[in-house]
């Protein structure tokens, strides 16, 4: 067998052309009645879920504050012996975004969430005992029209990942939000070290995002830089053939900063205090 060629090391994504795009506020709507009745049940199963909910605590409810909003990220609550559990479905249809969905797609992910819930019985008769009535009739139907694709789009099945307003839809510096930032990056926001600042700025105030290069307690104050505004020269490391050969003149690894970077060192400031 010949020997197989070496996996690339790294790689990098860009757009060629800048664009501009409105998703912090969604365009008017009414509230429908499945999604009022999927964003009660929501609110009260993570509310059983003890703090154990990878983005609690919610703020809590009061002016400015609806506590936990419901991102429309094709989430699934089931029901196991151990109480309610939030899994993602490969897809979410985001509200306005239902209305370029073709039915037979969106069928596709409902089917998807039927074999998710029946590999947990207790699920539906606790969506029963809540209050919510709609969820084997949803499961069981297929879709084929637009109606039935808004329905989904604001059900259980959907409209059901409990988020704070800052993980929903932040922007920084406030908060990363998943309507403004690649998705494997706000994760990452959301299981890092308390001590370690995954999303830094540059010496014009522009974010760069920046990882640990080595294990903790190791010694090693490098660090990678994940992703950077457009306009911050650190974006330069990352696409340019020019940056990347004067890098690796100064025996640099790509897009690694070494410890006495600006970025690396306030990256691990709060380590250091």
């Amino acid at each position: 067998m010949p020997p197989m060629d070496p996996l690339p090391r790294d790689h990098t994504e860009h757009q060629d052309f800048p664009w501009t795009i409105s998703v912090a506020d969604h365009p008017p709507r009414t509230e429908s009645a499945q999604y009022r009745a999927s964003r009660k049940l929501m609110r009260t199963l993570v509310a059983t879920t003890d703090g154990e909910w990878p983005f609690a605590p919610a703020p809590a409810p009061g002016p400015g504050s609806a506590g936990y909003e419901d991102h429309h990220g094709g989430g699934v609550w089931v029901k196991d012996p151990d109480g309610w559990l939030c899994v993602l479905l490969p897809l979410g249809i985001e509200w306005s975004a239902q209305f370029c969905a073709a039915p037979e797609k969106v069928d596709r992910i409902r089917r998807c969430a039927a074999r998710v819930v029946g590999a947990f019985p207790d699920t539906l008769p606790g969506y029963a005992a809540l209050g919510y009535d709609d969820g084997e009739r949803l499961l069981g139907t297929p879709i084929r029209t637009a109606g039935q694709v808004a329905e989904w789009t604001d059900s259980i099945f959907n409209a059901s990942v409990p988020l704070p307003r800052g993980p929903h839809s932040g922007v920084l510096p406030t908060a990363a939000g998943y309507h403004h930032y690649p998705k494997p990056i706000v994760d990452i926001d959301h299981f890092r070290r308390d001590d370690f600042e995954l999303f830094v700025t540059d010496e014009r105030g522009l974010p760069v995002v920046v990882v640990p290069l080595a294990p903790r307690g190791s010694g090693d104050g490098r660090v990678r830089v994940l992703a950077a505004h457009a306009d911050s020269s650190y974006a330069q490391r990352l696409v340019s053939p020019v940056a990347r050969a004067l890098v690796q003149e100064r025996e640099w690894d790509g897009a690694v900063l070494p410890p006495d970077d600006p970025l690396a060192r306030e990256a691990f400031r709060r380590q250091q205090d």
